[in-house]
């Protein structure tokens, strides 16, 4: 049900290394689909003002949900490496602080005027995601502290002077470096925060997680039934989160993942194990669906249906994994997707480096190639190659450690 991963002696569990490649595959695969062109539209972003949701609508709740199943195990091994709870704290503070800052600069990247910083977007793209290599990559333990102290720095300056560069917006009216949003990365940074320290604090205890859970539902659908201000405090503070529904994620994997961890290694618990996620899961999917007419489905809106239809759709998808690779010992027939579930933050920014080249070579596929079945073929395809190359790094001494 678990097995030791050599490079860290920590334990982890197959079925959630398992689910979070599948996770990161499908993500590289959607984000390849704007070079696309006649495909079905069940596969991408629903607009937002629509009633509805896509393949791509679910693929990052899910990433978002699996971060929160990691946290327990996460905690844990911290724990056992004797970090009490402050030093777990600090330890989840800089994993975040870390996430909100490569959030930053991809975002701004989005925004860059190239004309007046100097640069295109993907060169700013590529010294980005070269900074974050420097600043925490795991290097060989063997190497000299002065070595390791010196690309970190050069890391630094990198950003630095990116930062200096920088100038984003409509040529003629730009800004400098700003938080234009957080991304992907910086969503997904607040939203762990906030799950790891409850789980820390409340020694990963039902209830409290549990509460956690529910008050972001809470906010998300106050904010979606107009019961919240526009602008303030309260507005500044909970946008980062989705307005609630971004930790409802995080918080409800993390709860998920407790009751995993109490009933799985039991055998006379598995039953009751299956029990109560299904009956989650149809309860969730019933509320999603019974509150749709009132707020809609909706990723880009955040609404409550979307977080809850996507939660009851993770719960089943993680047992159905766990089933095969727990349950049936079958994990090695996804050790082709492996690196995607154990090198995940490097295999999100290995693409940058590709769509860089391409825009700078100008060199680009026959239209045949991006259209309709061959077009997602040759999406998938990619997103095969990028797991690839970023397992090959791993073994290369690039792996990314927060």
């Amino acid at each position: 049900m678990s097995f030791p991963d050599t490079r860290t002696n920590v334990i982890r569990i197959a079925s959630i290394d398992v689910l979070r490649a599948f996770t990161m595959l499908g993500m590289i695969f959607v984000n390849d689909l704007w070079s696309l062109r006649d495909i079905p539209a069940w596969l991408e972003h629903v607009s937002a003002d629509a009633d509805g949701m896509g393949l791509a609508d679910i693929v990052f709740p899910a990433f978002l949900f699996i971060v929160g199943m990691s946290v327990p195990f996460a905690v844990r091994n911290r724990q056992a490496k004797g970090d009490n709870k402050t030093l777990v704290s600090w330890h989840i503070l800089s994993r975040g602080l870390a996430l909100l800052l490569m959030g930053l600069f991809l975002v701004n990247g989005e925004y860059i005027s190239e004309t007046e910083s100097g640069m295109s977007r993907g060169a700013w793209n590529v010294l980005a995601c070269s900074a974050f290599i420097l600043l925490w990559n795991q290097y060989p333990s063997r190497w000299p502290a002065w070595a390791k102290r010196g690309l970190q720095a050069i890391g630094l300056m990198v950003l630095g002077w990116l930062v200096y560069r920088y100038r984003g917006g409509e040529t003629g009216a730009t800004i400098g470096f700003s938080t234009w949003w957080w991304g992907i990365l910086g969503l997904i940074g607040w939203a762990y925060l906030l799950c790891a320290l409850l789980y820390n604090w409340t020694s990963g205890k039902v209830i409290p997680l549990f509460t956690g859970w529910l008050i972001s539902m809470l906010f998300c659908s106050a904010n979606h039934l107009g019961w919240l201000p526009d602008t303030g405090i309260l507005r500044s503070v909970i946008a980062p989160f989705g307005e609630g529904a971004m930790t409802a994620f995080t918080i409800g994997g993390a709860l998920a993942s407790q009751v995993f961890w109490s009933l799985h290694h039991k055998p006379g618990n598995r039953s009751a194990l299956w029990f109560y996620f299904i009956a989650a899961a149809v309860l969730l999917l019933l509320l999603g669906f019974g509150t749709r007419p009132v707020w809609g489905i909706s990723k880009i809106r955040a609404t409550p249906s979307w977080v809850m239809i996507c939660s009851s759709i993770m719960l089943v998808t993680f047992l159905l994994v766990h089933w095969l690779v727990d349950l049936k010992q079958k994990s090695e027939w996804f050790r082709i997707i492996r690196p995607a579930g154990t090198e995940t933050l490097l295999c999100y920014l290995v693409p940058y480096y590709v769509y860089a080249v391409v825009q700078a070579t100008g060199w680009s596929l026959p239209a045949e190639m991006l259209t309709g079945v061959v077009g997602l073929l040759k999406s998938f395809l990619f997103a095969l190659m990028v797991i690839f190359f970023t397992g090959w790094l791993g073994k290369k001494l690039v792996r990314l450690k927060l």
